[in-house]
């Protein structure tokens, strides 16, 4: 099988490389890639968000499948452009995206599924968004509507910076604040069958302890040692297949990967979002775990063969990836600067432990940071205190001049707090 994976992050680097592991993959492309991508897969310079560039290129390289990593090709429509040519695409069609694209149409198909959710209202003037606020109280979620990368949503008890960030958006959805711990759960679906993964915690903010602004993502593991057993069960019954029933009942059915984000309240499962690809950085965790070739589940997806798939196979070992990001991320984080060391992680602490690259290009000989998130370091361990010290031994060897991380990825839940 041939493919070709569409992006330049963490997300496509770790799609990449279980790709490049998979015996039934002959010949590995991507576009555009980045500098670790290019270590498994051949890079071809198209632009990710141009439909009518992307499936001339899969046409091109005659390729048997397209995975469309991030959220805003699938958005304007790139798998859309490549189904027309005929070539089977993980990613589902511009119009079902929307479920990431705008909140208010996620919580529409969540009221019609009766899907688990916060209670929100949905507010384009000042006077609607001081009412939502107030009759809601702190801490205030304020979302913007629209795409933000991970990075549109709020989370305070000022009053004043809620109201700032409501107010920039043009249309906002404001919904009341869920208590309890998050869990990520993905479902591969091909708009009828759905196959849940294992799920994943990830880390918002930006510092130690939960604190400093809301990021793309600081890290993640899997397993959840603190989780209940059924949650999977639950959440398949509940959330995922409702929603895409739903969608189906629509006439925009989804298919491809459905990200909800839930949040374990003392009321039970809420869903606080849907994405409408694999997350990043939990795909990094997840797919380390996945035992079963990847190729064959994205494609079964892609050609409406799901419910002929045997079960997923995983592994019993945890994984957990930390995020090095640049200087002053989230912010406006400096770029250009050159990163060492990731030669001697290849070296010393493979295969248990490895970089997947997400800000990265090559500059010369060099690999230099270009983003703001810049590298996951992802390992596997017996258990997720080994999985940590692998992790950070590895995070260790790596010199990126002003870059940070956070060193509690997955620290309470390895200690059994």
């Amino acid at each position: 099988m041939k493919v070709l994976v569409i992006g330049n992050g963490a997300r496509e680097h770790a799609l990449c490389r279980s790709l490049s592991l998979d015996p039934g993959v002959s010949a590995l492309h991507c576009a555009p890639g980045n500098a670790g991508i290019a270590e498994v897969a051949e890079l071809h310079p198209v632009d990710a968000l141009d439909g009518e560039a992307v499936a001339a290129l899969a046409q091109r390289l005659a390729v048997d499948l397209v995975v469309v990593g991030p959220e805003a090709p699938l958005v304007a429509g790139v798998a859309d452009a490549v189904r027309e040519v005929g070539i089977p695409v993980f990613g589902p069609s511009g119009e079902a995206a929307q479920l990431e694209g705008s909140k208010a149409f996620a919580k529409e198909v969540m009221a019609a599924a009766e899907v688990p959710t916060a209670r929100s209202y949905v507010c384009t003037t000042p006077e609607e968004v001081a009412e939502a606020l107030d009759a809601f109280g702190a801490p205030y979620v304020v979302k913007d509507d629209g795409l933000a990368a991970g990075k549109g949503v709020v989370v305070t008890s000022d009053i004043e910076a809620a109201t700032a960030h409501a107010n920039a958006c043009e249309r906002v959805v404001i919904e009341e604040f869920l208590d309890g711990p998050e869990v990520s759960l993905f479902a591969i679906t091909d708009g009828d069958t759905v196959l849940p993964l294992q799920p994943a915690q990830d880390f918002k903010r930006a510092l130690d302890g939960d604190e400093g602004p809301n990021t793309g993502g600081m890290g993640a593991y899997s397993p959840l040692p603190w989780a209940d057993p059924k949650l999977v069960d639950e959440v398949l019954e509940t959330v995922l297949q409702p929603t895409v029933d739903e969608m189906r009942r629509r006439g925009t059915p989804f298919s491809g990967l459905l990200y909800a984000g839930l949040a374990i309240t003392s009321r039970g499962v809420r869903v606080i979002e849907f994405n409408a690809r694999f997350g990043d950085p939990e795909t990094q965790v997840v797919l380390n775990r996945l035992k079963t070739p990847l190729a064959g589940v994205l494609l079964a997806a892609a050609s409406g063969n799901l419910e002929d798939l045997p079960p997923l196979r995983w592994s019993e070992d945890a994984a957990v990836t930390v995020v090095v990001a640049s200087h002053n991320y989230p912010a406006t984080p400096r770029t250009g600067d050159p990163i060492t060391g990731l030669d001697e992680v290849a070296e010393q602490d493979a295969p248990h432990a490895y970089v997947l690259h997400a800000g990265t290009r090559r500059d010369g000989d060099a690999v230099v940071s270009a983003g703001g998130r810049v590298l996951s370091v992802t390992a596997s361990g017996k258990d997720l205190t080994e999985a940590r010290e692998r992790a950070y031994r590895a995070v260790g060897r790596i010199r990126l001049d002003g870059s940070q991380h956070r060193t509690d990825i997955a620290a309470k839940a390895a200690s059994g707090a």
